[in-house]
């Protein structure tokens, strides 16, 4: 004899399922467009990013930001990279660039990040990025990195042009 679902727990699994496939679609998503623009600032134009892709020192002025989107979704189910986005497994990172190491409000860093001495730059998130558990032993990110060096490059580019780096004038 075979069991029959009613009509009513048929509806219900087959709702579960597709609430499930769709969340997990959403994981490492990209979002069609850029971070939402600071409060009353109108979102960055694609000349206006191509501007500040051009003023990066070598070799970032010359990253591929479409690439760089892409490698980012890697990191996407980890950090936030809005104005005043939140803190997730990892912290938000708009405004990385020239912070201090360990020093984002209200996320718990490991020992090893609130003992380190240096400020964000392409140079550091470029080794982090390729090993962090090289870069900085006994810190708790488990990402084993980015190996090709052009999506370091890229995605470094992308972060400096989406998280309100601004060059020094």
């Amino acid at each position: 004899m075979s069991a029959k679902l009613k009509p009513a727990p048929m509806i219900a699994t087959l709702s579960s399922v597709i609430a499930c496939a769709l969340a997990l679609s959403a994981c490492g998503s990209e979002p069609a467009a850029g971070p939402a623009p600071k409060s009353g600032q109108p979102a960055p134009t694609h000349a206006e990013k191509a501007l500040l892709l051009a003023s990066l020192p070598a070799p970032y002025n010359a990253g591929d930001l479409e690439n760089g989107r892409r490698v980012f979704a890697r990191c996407r189910s980890c950090h936030t990279i809005t104005d005043g986005g939140p803190n997730m497994t990892g912290p938000n990172l708009y405004g990385v660039f020239g912070s201090e190491v360990g020093t984002h409000e209200k996320f718990r860093y490991s020992e090893a990040l609130k003992s380190a001495d240096f400020v964000w730059d392409a140079d550091k998130l470029n080794q982090w990025l390729e090993r962090p558990g090289d870069f900085l032993p006994g810190n708790k990110m488990s990402f084993v990195g980015i190996a090709a060096e052009q999506d370091r490059r890229d995605v470094i580019a992308f972060l400096k042009v989406e998280t309100g780096y601004a060059p020094a004038k």
